[in-house]
């Protein structure tokens, strides 16, 4: 929690947290599985779902609550998927598919990001029983020992997770909330469990991985980058404390000889904060998040950060008091319980109802916009009311604020996109499939929300469009030798040769890239290396200035939320020119040693002289905070043709 608000950090806590999940689940199957009573796995059930469920009940209502009151109905969507996914115990698989990413907090992060650890636990707990009893009732029913054999199967599920995390192709902002490369964080603590009763560990020995332990544990926020790397092979030094700080677990004799972290870990404060600990995990996330909301600030500095905490702490004392603690009584302790089990039940049953519903009713929204014919150009001309400085009657946007995220160029549509982890260069025709003359549109989202405008130009001109697109993934090489080479490197070299092979009459792709250090933008040089190579294989190339990030104090925000807050509008909400587009094109002195290269800038059918604002000519310009609705990027088909037909020469 230290690590989260005040330093904005991976603290390795996690990796702890799921450590112990493994042992004490794995432990608890074990003891049922060596006992003389059947195999029933509803007892266990019963137990996990009394202890995770309610407190996580709590968490999701109060976050609806919040952010209904709190966040614009535009941003309820997200968080009503989010709700539903942790409700499941699916969202690390949600955030996974949204390549989200779990970094310093700020007021655009969602409250339930930390809940991802969670469903990783649900969703090991449900393997762990059917693999813990299912290997039991094979070897009780032949009469063999069961911890034996499955410590063996845990060594070898743990071996492949690990290896996965280690050696898989799939970039780490999957690899990070993936559940096959986590559970071998669990499985080790499972492992440990199947393993401990003939561990002999000597005392002095003890002392030693206690310390040794504990020291890492309050230090590997500090020397490792979480983020970046776990749970690959980094993620073994977390883990490694925790097990070193389980198998020094004093006995009482033990204590007594002085062994001083037993005492500072079994301390009074200490099991308290134990006792409240989902909780509090439960809580600090939202709590973190919600003041820097309700305080439209990116930090929380110090006397805020303490106030988080104390609320926190307050919050989990409470739910573990009066919610946790009385549910996970056995049944028939009273009609209290009873009534709370079932105001519990209630609450997850109305929650789920209602996050479902508003889901369902923005994705019927959506798809009615996706089917509706185009927009009327005298009433929504978009960029051409810009380009020609005329104002029309305002009507209200197109498309509307809610299905803004919904207004896709077809390559998204179509799964036309190469996706995350996938090096492979997937190509798909739009435009005049039949002409001969082809342009190749290359690079990631930037490149393809300008589909819309080619497409439309292609079948006006006779020529086809060729898509080679990857999700998150400028086209890149490497500048030099020694330049590292990633997931996008990699599917930019098979772009190429594919290319190569293809031979179109002309490249297409962003030229410039917005700075994070400064105002303006540049054009980064691993562009330009890709110009070069393009240029070595006869391959002309046509680059256009990528557009405006909407973005407050680095934080970047979505149009659409900014618009349904209070005073939102289309100029309140855009960003000054001169904060995000330099006064000159960069891509100009980055292309001029290369003559094959034509660059060229529509930043003027996007921006005003002064500000980029977010609706333009009762069209609106960004589907996000960096990404251009379809809608808009049809009305600028008239500007990129002008421009393009004399690059090309074909009209």
């Amino acid at each position: 929690m230290i690590y989260h608000v005040w330093f904005g950090r991976v603290s390795g806590g996690v990796d702890i947290f799921l450590v112990l999940s493994g042992f004490f689940f794995v432990g608890s199957l074990l003891r049922a599985a060596e006992s003389s009573h059947p195999l029933d796995p509803v007892p266990i059930v019963r137990r996990v779902t009394r202890r995770l469920t309610p407190p996580l009940v709590v968490i999701l209502a109060a976050v609806a609550a919040f952010t209904v009151l709190h966040h614009p109905a535009t941003a309820w969507y997200e968080t009503a998927k989010q709700t539903t996914a942790s409700m499941l115990f699916l969202q690390n698989w949600h955030l996974a598919d949204t390549a989200s990413d779990y970094l310093a907090a700020d007021p655009s992060v969602s409250p339930l990001q930390h809940l991802w650890s969670i469903a990783v636990q649900g969703q090991f707990y449900v393997a762990a029983l059917v693999v813990v009893f299912g290997a039991a009732w094979l070897l009780r029913s032949r009469g063999r020992p069961v911890r034996g054999p499955v410590a063996v199967l845990l060594g070898v599920l743990t071996a492949i997770s690990l290896a996965y995390a280690t050696t898989s192709s799939m970039p780490q902002s999957w690899l990070y909330y993936d559940t096959g490369a986590r559970l071998w964080e669990l499985l080790a603590g499972g492992l440990l469990a199947c393993v401990a009763p003939w561990l002999r560990v000597p005392r002095i020995l003890r002392i030693v991985l206690s310390v040794t332990g504990i020291a890492v544990v309050f230090a590997c926020g500090t020397l490792l980058d979480g983020r970046n790397q776990f749970p690959g092979p980094w993620a073994l030094v977390p883990v490694g404390a925790a097990l070193a700080l389980i198998v020094a677990g004093a006995t009482s004799e033990e204590q007594a000889d002085g062994n001083p972290v037993s005492r500072l870990l079994t301390a009074r404060p200490m099991l308290r904060l134990g006792t409240m600990a989902y909780a509090l995990y439960l809580w600090h996330w939202p709590i973190l998040i919600g003041y820097l909301v309700l305080r439209d600030e990116t930090h929380v500095g110090l006397k805020g950060g303490l106030v988080v905490i104390a609320l926190s702490l307050v919050l989990a004392e409470l739910t573990t008091r009066l919610i946790e603690n009385p549910i996970r009584r056995p049944p028939g302790s009273g009609g209290a319980r009873t009534a709370l089990v079932a105001l519990v039940a209630a609450g997850a049953v109305t929650v789920t109802s209602a996050t479902v519903a508003w889901t369902q009713f923005i994705d019927h929204r959506s798809e009615q916009w996706a089917q509706q014919t185009d927009l009327d150009p005298q009433t929504y001309p978009g960029a051409a009311a810009l380009l020609a400085g005329i104002d029309v009657p305002p009507q209200r946007e197109q498309p509307s604020r809610y299905v803004a995220h919904a207004d896709l160029p077809a390559a998204t549509l179509d799964g036309c996109m190469s996706q995350v982890g996938d090096t492979d260069a997937l190509a798909c025709t739009y435009g005049d499939p039949d002409a001969e003359r082809s342009i190749a549109l290359i690079g990631g989202s930037h490149a393809e929300h300008w589909l819309p405008a080619l497409d439309s130009l292609g079948r006006q001109q006779r020529f086809r469009v060729e898509t080679f697109l990857k999700v998150g993934c400028p086209a890149v090489l490497p500048p030099d030798a020694d330049a590292p080479v990633g997931e996008c490197e990699e599917w930019t070299f098979g772009v190429v040769d594919a290319l190569d092979a293809a031979r179109p009459d002309i490249v297409f792709s962003t030229s410039t890239r917005p700075r994070t250090d400064g105002p303006g933008d540049y054009t980064p040089d691993t562009y330009v290396a890709l110009w070069q190579t393009l240029a070595d294989r006869d391959l002309p190339v046509i680059a256009l200035r990528d557009t405006p990030w909407l973005e407050n104090d680095g934080v970047q925000y979505r149009a659409a939320d900014c618009l349904a807050r209070r005073g939102g509008d289309a100029e309140s909400c855009g960003i000054d020119r001169n904060a995000v587009l330099a006064r000159i094109d960069p891509a100009q002195a980055a292309s001029a040693s290369l003559p094959t290269v034509n660059v060229f800038d529509l930043s003027d059918a996007v921006c005003r002289t002064d500000r980029c604002r977010v609706i333009e000519g009762n069209v609106l310009v960004y589907r996000d905070s960096n990404h251009l609705t379809a809608s808009y990027v049809r009305t600028l088909t008239p500007e990129l043709g002008e421009r393009l037909g004399p690059l090309t020469g074909w009209w």
